[in-house]
């Protein structure tokens, strides 16, 4: 069985070398986009362009000459492009909307190549040749540095360099991969690494516009905010009938791609989130009928929605994080308590969850996160305890929730079902 591992880490970078980071990151995306527009049609997804070679043969040396990347940046930044359409292109086969991927986000990808460990500092090719850049890791031994990346056991996958532009920092993401003594590399018969999981929960909602079951929320009140203002200043322009007026709403049109940016953010931190937690899923509901299921949310939320999870489906598997869906139905009525799981209409209450039997009491969508991330739980270990290769059945699939995790195998045993 394959067993992956991430290790976060501090970069302390030279200040003469920050430039080349910026560089290289902004060539990165450029490459990226590049490949997104080579492989994506709107025309229907059969058309779409989701083999890596095919895209590396059309697209490298054209690259390589914009470019002052090294051959590896070239080829991971393709590789993303390709894997961006691909996610994309198996939705598009479901019948859910989706548009042509776009990278905006600072971040990089390396592979052991571009990226060289030593104790406690990393060697990166940048556009401007290799830097090296100290680690700030923490006091505390061993760190996950120490015990997967300079581990025997593990092997070096990928990393994703990212920027915190509010500190001005920088951080690595590191992926590694181990198989057990079992699994020796060989496959188990089910994805990798699903016989013990670790999954975040997400609701999402009209008030909140997410909510992970970790306990952390993501107000939609800005994003309200701004939403009401355009709209309310688009009317306004609309009635007028000018010219001036046209004139002004295309500058307004051009103005109104902060929408995308706020959920880029969100989607951003949502992700980091899951790495945070060590959590190898991400689960959403379904958004399939969402605009039937919530007839009350005006047309931004069903957008925000559908935009959040497309963002997050195709950052979360650059740092190491798999997104899955399960259906929403009862999620909001259903009691999170592994003990009980009463379900019932009367149990909510607008933002006010209060179960009918057991007395439980807690915010809604908090309580709802918990709940898609548990069903998810408990549908991979019927999974798992039914494969004929699943051996003695002690599947674990761990929903991570405020405080620590319950145990999907656990949950299963109770419940029941």
């Amino acid at each position: 069985m394959e067993v992956r591992r991430t290790a976060h880490v501090k970069l302390i970078v030279p200040e003469e070398y920050r430039d080349d980071l910026h560089e290289s990151s902004r060539q990165f995306l450029h490459c990226a986009n590049r490949t997104t527009e080579f492989c994506w049609t709107d025309h229907s997804y059969t058309e779409c362009i989701t083999a890596n070679t095919t895209a590396r043969d059309a697209l490298y040396d054209e690259l390589r000459d914009e470019t002052d990347l090294t051959a590896n940046l070239v080829q991971e930044a393709i590789r993303r492009g390709v894997q961006a359409v691909t996610g994309c292109v198996e939705r598009w086969k479901q019948g859910k909307r989706v548009s042509q991927p776009e990278f905006t986000s600072w971040s990089m990808l390396y592979d052991k190549r571009s990226a060289t460990f030593y104790r406690n500092k990393v060697s990166l090719s940048t556009v401007n040749g290799r830097v090296e850049c100290d680690f700030e890791l923490p006091a505390d031994s061993p760190t996950p540095y120490e015990q997967y990346v300079l581990s025997e056991e593990f092997e070096f996958r990928a990393s994703t360099l990212q920027y915190d532009a509010v500190n001005d920092e920088f951080y690595f993401h590191i992926t590694t991969r181990k198989y057990d003594s079992e699994g020796a590399g060989e496959s188990s018969g089910v994805s990798d690494d699903t016989e013990h999981q670790t999954v975040l929960g997400i609701d999402l909602g009209v008030n909140s516009l997410a909510v992970a079951s970790t306990g952390r929320f993501w107000q939609g009140d800005d994003y309200d905010h701004w939403c009401r203002e355009f709209e309310k200043r688009r009317g306004e322009l609309q009635q007028r009938g000018t010219q001036a007026a046209h004139n002004a709403l295309l500058r307004l049109g051009k103005r109104e791609e902060w929408r995308k940016q706020y959920i880029h953010t969100v989607a951003n931190e949502l992700v980091s989130e899951a790495v945070k937690h060590d959590c190898d899923v991400i689960v959403f509901e379904d958004l399939t009928d969402i605009r039937e299921r919530l007839s009350h949310a005006k047309w931004h939320h069903i957008w925000a929605f559908r935009r959040l999870f497309e963002y997050v489906s195709y950052k979360a598997p650059e740092r190491g994080v798999s997104i899955e869906q399960v259906e929403p139905n009862h999620t909001s009525q259903r009691c999170s308590r592994i003990d009980c799981g009463f379900t019932h209409e009367d149990n909510r209450h607008g933002e006010h969850f209060k179960c009918q039997r057991c007395g439980y009491e807690v915010n809604a969508d908090y309580n709802g996160a918990k709940n898609i991330g548990l069903r998810y739980a408990r549908k991979q270990t019927h999974r798992l305890r039914s494969s004929p290769k699943s051996g003695s059945g002690d599947a674990e699939v761990d929903l991570r929730v405020t405080g620590g995790t319950l145990n999907g195998k656990s949950y299963r045993q109770i419940a029941g079902d």
